[in-house]
């Protein structure tokens, strides 16, 4: 928490389902508020392939090596979710203009891992980087992880041993002091692929589990159920290595459960969060749910933050007792639900009237608050607004003709509090290949949800 102030933040960049013909790309943004080139795009970085839906990222060595002078954090690993290809980025020649370093090419990942849809990397205290991935090669459920060899970036395989696999997959962290890896579900990757059918609902296409997995085995031993349809998503331990909980959010039911190791060494979840959903007039389904999509702990453990992506809210909670989470912050920076759209409210149960729509520096913001990273200090918290182009072009439409954007937020770090920096505003709807969709935030070397002590 005092390492120095973010100076640059990385952030891919997606143009498929926008109707551009244009690769993804990696872009740089200055965030320094003493730069000639504060909140400017600096630099660049397409892929050489179009089509692929970068969506998030890792590095490819851990805090857990720091000391080691053989070891260096200067490589991003870019999955695409669709394509399945995997990037790695250098960014130790110039943090402020990455280069490619390596392609791994999707085929690759098929024959040598018989998976897909790649999701989460996470480096390993053992020098490996780790991906898991939503399904097999055809686009079934199946929850697993690809392993690369961290010096070459070469695949080794997979992580995982034994007969037994989760249904499906997505998200994961570990924690070796626990001996437990436990990871999360999404939904099947041809179903939610094209967008979000209510129809898919009740049909067990969409996750409820939480998947236990043996560190030192690797083995599959235990599966928490959250609830039908709760769609778990990310998933984050507490940053001390010594404790055994986390929360969860949950997108579909909007509820964080919090996870814990039992007294007799088993793993348990119950939910400490429920974001109500709101009745509704012109929408896709009467109920709209929160739609919490993403979710961070600051770096001390005092606070847990997440994003309703669909009402259109950020929370901050204190979790100075992880059982009874506390509200101490909220903002509203955008969502389905504001007054003047599509959308009437006809009974809510947490506020009065319909949020004004979200203007900044003359901008009126499309989308609602996505993804989420928080500074080292825990006093500024980024938010994008895309969540994924096939449910972007679906749900916010005018996000593709529009664009996305980066905001920050100003944090209360002793009492608890959000309020919007209306100085800062990142507009990827002036990108110079047409409007795109910005998604996951990485610092250079680490942040609140890339770094895992052991």
């Amino acid at each position: 928490m005092k390492g120095p102030r973010e100076e640059i933040l990385y952030v891919p960049c997606i143009y498929r389902n926008t109707g551009r013909n244009k690769p993804d790309f990696l872009a740089t943004i200055d965030v320094n508020p003493t730069s000639p080139e504060y909140c400017q795009v600096i630099h660049r970085l397409p892929m050489p392939n179009v089509g692929d839906e970068l969506h998030h990222s890792g590095w490819n060595a851990c805090s857990s090596c720091f000391g080691d002078v053989t070891k260096k954090r200067n490589r991003l690993i870019l999955p695409s979710l669709i394509s399945s290809r995997i990037y790695v980025v250098d960014v130790g020649t110039d943090l402020r203009a990455p280069r490619l370093f390596k392609v791994i090419n999707s085929e690759d990942v098929f024959w040598k891992c018989n998976l897909g849809y790649p999701h989460t990397s996470h480096c390993l205290g053992s020098g490996e980087i780790m991906i898991s991935t939503l399904g097999d090669p055809a686009g079934n459920g199946k929850g697993g992880f690809i392993l690369l060899d961290g010096e070459t970036f070469e695949i080794k395989g997979t992580w995982e041993r034994g007969d037994k696999t989760p249904p499906m997959g997505y998200d994961f962290w570990y924690q070796p002091r626990h001996n437990v890896l436990i990871s999360t579900e999404w939904g099947i990757p041809k179903c939610l692929g094209y967008g979000f059918d209510p129809y898919d609902l009740k049909k067990g296409r969409y996750g409820r589990r939480l998947n236990v997995w043996d560190w030192t085995t690797h083995t599959y031993v235990q599966a928490i159920d959250v609830g039908e349809d709760a769609a778990p998503l990310e998933i984050r331990f507490l940053h001390n290595p010594d404790a055994a909980e986390g929360y969860v959010g949950c997108t579909i039911s909007s509820a964080i459960h919090r996870f814990y190791k039992t007294e007799e060494g088993y793993w348990a979840a119950e939910k400490v969060i429920q974001v109500p959903s709101k009745k509704v007039h012109g929408w896709l389904l009467p109920d709209m749910p929160g739609f919490i999509t993403d979710i961070l702990i600051s770096l001390d453990d005092r606070f847990l933050y997440f994003s309703n992506w669909l009402h259109g809210d950020i929370r901050q909670y204190d979790i100075s007792d992880t059982r009874k989470p506390k509200l101490v912050g909220q903002v509203f920076v955008g969502g389905s639900i504001t007054k003047g759209g599509l959308v009437t409210v006809i009974r809510d149960e947490e506020l009065q009237n319909q949020p004004d729509p979200f203007v900044i520096k003359g901008k009126t913001v499309q989308g609602g608050p996505q993804m989420i990273q928080l500074s080292l200090d825990g006093k500024r918290l980024y938010v994008t607004t895309s969540l994924y182009s096939a449910w972007d072009r679906q749900f916010y439409p005018d996000l593709i003709s529009e664009g996305s954007v980066m905001l920050q937020l100003d944090v209360d770090t002793v009492q608890g509090g959000l309020q919007v920096n209306e100085g800062f505003l990142v507009d990827f709807g002036k990108e110079p290949d047409g409007p795109c969709l910005a998604h996951e935030i990485r610092y250079p070397g680490g942040d609140c949800t890339s770094d895992i002590w052991v």
